[in-house]
């Protein structure tokens, strides 16, 4: 809860929900093998990968772009992509959940996690909620799924508007 209320502290509230897109996820199963394999090739725990791809995007359902313009699973901004996203497809996961670990290894992690997550958002809200989120997969890794199954929601000035599950015609 302390989590998901630092990063509510860190949205501007739109004046209508609109027709933002929201796509179906990637297979869970897909995407904890695409953590796996970076996290042996870049040192960076799966499950902070996992955070960082429900904060983002809720794991694909919202590919942006952003407010700031970044994109993808991860939401990466054009530029940095550029640089740590190697030649692939930022819309990928394939290729942006490694990108990912590329970015925080760059970063200092996982000597200096804190300070990588930082590097990839300027926020200590932001830095403490996935560092929670990442504490409680490690718990019980089945709070992965959890987390993959929360809906996507945006903050409006009239209210929250749920966008993807149950009666909305996405998943």
């Amino acid at each position: 809860m302390r989590a998901g209320r630092g990063l509510r502290s860190l949205v501007t509230p739109l004046e209508r929900a609109g027709t933002l897109p929201i796509t179906p996820p990637d297979d869970p199963r897909l995407l904890r093998r695409l953590y796996d394999k970076a996290a042996a090739r870049f040192g960076i725990d799966w499950e902070v990968l996992a955070a960082l791809n429900f904060v983002e995007s809720k794991f694909g359902r919202f590919m942006g772009p952003s407010s700031a313009g970044a994109m993808g699973p991860m939401q990466f901004i054009p530029s940095t992509w550029d640089i740590y996203g190697d030649g692939g497809d930022i819309l990928d996961p394939r290729d942006a959940i490694p990108a990912a670990a590329r970015y925080l290894a760059a970063s200092g992690a996982p000597e200096d996690m804190r300070g990588a997550l930082y590097a990839y958002n300027h926020s200590y809200a932001y830095v403490d909620a996935i560092q929670a989120y990442t504490r409680h997969i490690e718990r019980d890794p089945r709070n992965f799924l959890a987390y993959y199954f929360w809906q996507v929601f945006v903050i409006t000035t009239e209210g929250d508007v749920q966008l993807s599950g149950p009666g909305t015609g996405t998943r």
